[in-house]
């Protein structure tokens, strides 16, 4: 499943942005976005979940994402960024099994895509800087496999 994460995670941008602009609730979204995950069960299981976590979590990973970008209107951010800051976080709190990188490293791609052009490095430098904040705390807990060690190690 790992190179299809790819189109999940597209995915799971859509139907955020979906219920960002429509505010109309994720579950009337999700199976008309991601209905062609439907054939591959733990695709579609996976993106429900960071769908769910992303929503239910969205004030603190905003909080998060506020104090980073301090100089700058959160509301000004492009709302796709805003979207894919909040995956990126989500996945590092709340997915243990994903590594970091990983999750840093399709992100840039996806605001590459789907952003401006300087998403990509607007993306990486937010996520870096909350990757480290999140290992001097002790937040950044990942268990899954070469990444016992994940949140004491330097980025």
């Amino acid at each position: 499943m790992p190179q299809r994460r790819r189109v999940v995670r597209e995915r799971v941008l859509q139907v955020l942005y979906a219920h960002d602009l429509s505010k109309d609730p994720v579950d009337g979204i999700i199976p008309v976005i991601m209905a062609d995950l439907l054939q591959q069960p733990e695709a579609h299981a996976f993106a429900r979940e960071l769908v769910r976590q992303v929503v239910e979590h969205q004030d603190e990973i905003d909080n998060i994402i506020k104090k980073k970008v301090a100089n700058w209107e959160f509301s000004r951010i492009a709302v796709v960024d805003r979207i894919v800051l909040r995956v990126g976080i989500c996945e590092f709190l709340y997915f243990p099994d994903i590594p970091p990188k990983v999750t840093i490293n399709e992100a840039i791609e996806i605001a590459k895509l789907y952003s401006t052009e300087k998403s990509g490095q607007f993306v990486n430098g937010v996520l870096d800087s909350v990757l480290i904040d999140l290992r001097k705390d002790g937040s950044l807990c990942k268990s899954g496999r070469g990444l016992v060690n994940e949140s004491l190690r330097k980025h």
